[in-house]
């Protein structure tokens, strides 16, 4: 039978099922993570403007990029504390609107000083988005299907880096930086339909006890915080270190170690690789659900040293014409291993302290790992960038270590 409308039950049924309050949660999460990537990359789009507005050297401009990483450690940790007092829901919602109003506010800058203050802002609500987005996304889905979901809803960073990409590419050259920086205020509106439409899971509701910082540093907690924490570090100096600077390697001339492209081609490539960092967070959500989160995340960072060692030498070689085609790979491995934090931090941490473990442990890594922008610049004005980049495959081996050092929380119920 049909409906009046014409369509079948089940189609009805089908379409139904992502108004779930599991979908809503998800979709919340994954759009405001999708926009966080949005506001926090137009920077790195407009880097090579601001060097030229404001004579920054690479030291420099690297060092907006670590003091947004450092503003983010604090955010993420404050967001997890305050989304396991106040509920997830209404922290995502503060989250958004801080780092939406100060994107926006990064065009009122007159030099250093000012983009050093209000992308310290953007690092607040980037890292708190994360913390309380990934819990929200975690008590909300069963464990079979976690991976899956968080893996959906790191999906909205590729997503973002896109739009931030095509964005960069229309308004930069025709409107400047400042123009393209107040492009970040529109996220602020996707708090309406969260506040209207997404509720706080009931693991967390029914709670009534609500732990501290402090239970994090104790027995039986202490050594995966420290471990989590660690292994969060290395990730994100060689995330961080590598796709800071992507866009300026792609951009810089030849003479300088880069490949020399335009605005409107670094874009484009840069489109094709978060193409390939999309496949990658689905699948990696996919593979972990059924072979692991430990053998899944090794594989992926393996793979992501080599590529991004083979990536920053390839002008010196003469091949620039392969950095099209291994865009989406480095996309792809780059990346995608960014999903293992959701689910597997969720599923090491109890109810009374998942957020504040999850934002603690994952931001203080974000934290640690803000030289990274510095760093890799300043290699990169005294080596050149092959040397620079060569830096973020060490940290991937690094972590893939690490990874092996905590238990494998596949198929784990939340507690």
């Amino acid at each position: 039978m049909h409906d009046t409308a014409g369509k079948p039950p089940e189609a009805e049924r089908s379409f139904a099922r992502f108004r779930e309050a599991r979908w809503l949660a998800l979709w919340a999460a994954m759009f405001g993570f999708m926009l966080d990537a949005l506001d926090v990359m137009l920077y790195v789009f407009a880097i090579n403007s601001l060097r030229a507005e404001f004579g920054l050297s690479r030291a420099q401009a690297g060092a907006v990029g670590s003091v947004t990483m450092m503003a983010s450690a604090a955010g993420g940790a404050l967001a997890g504390w305050l989304a396991d007092r106040i509920g997830r829901r209404s922290t995502l919602m503060l989250t958004i609107l801080t780092y939406s109003f100060a994107s926006a506010g990064t065009a009122l800058s007159g030099g250093l000083a000012g983009l050093l203050f209000w992308r310290a802002l953007v690092g607040l609500g980037l890292g708190g988005e994360w913390s309380a987005g990934a819990t929200l996304v975690s008590e909300s889905w069963p464990a079979k299907d976690r991976g899956k979901a968080i893996g959906f809803m790191q999906s909205g960073w590729a997503v973002g880096y896109m739009l931030a990409a095509a964005v960069a590419a229309f308004v930069l050259p025709r409107f400047g930086w400042r123009v393209l920086f107040l492009v970040g205020l529109l996220p602020a509106l996707l708090v309406i339909p969260i506040r209207r439409k997404v509720v706080e899971p009931p693991i967390w509701t029914e709670r009534r006890f609500r732990g501290s910082i402090g239970d994090l540093f104790r027995r039986p907690l202490r050594r995966i915080t420290l471990i989590a924490s660690a292994l969060a570090s290395a990730t994100m100096f060689a995330y961080w270190g590598l796709f800071t600077w992507l866009p300026g390697f792609l951009g810089a001339p030849a003479s300088e170690g880069g490949a020399g492209l335009t605005i409107v081609t670094t874009s484009a490539w840069v489109i094709l690789m978060q193409a390939g960092a999309l496949a990658g967070y689905i699948l990696f959500g996919v593979a972990g659900d059924r072979f692991g989160r430990r053998i899944t995340f090794a594989a992926y960072v393996t793979a992501a040293a080599a590529l991004t060692a083979v990536y920053g030498s390839l002008p010196r070689w003469g091949s620039s014409g392969m950095l099209p085609v291994l865009a989406p790979l480095l996309g792809f491995f780059g990346t995608g291993y960014f999903s293992l934090f959701g689910a597997m931090l969720a599923e090491l941490y109890p109810t009374p302290v998942r957020a504040t473990g999850q934002g603690l442990t994952y931001n203080l890594g974000r934290g640690l790992s803000a030289a990274a922008p510095f760093i890799v610049g300043a290699v990169a004005d005294r080596s050149g960038f092959a040397p620079a980049l060569a830096l973020s495959s060490g940290f991937f081996v690094l972590a893939a270590g690490l990874v092996f050092l905590l238990p494998e929380t596949r198929r784990t119920e939340l507690a």
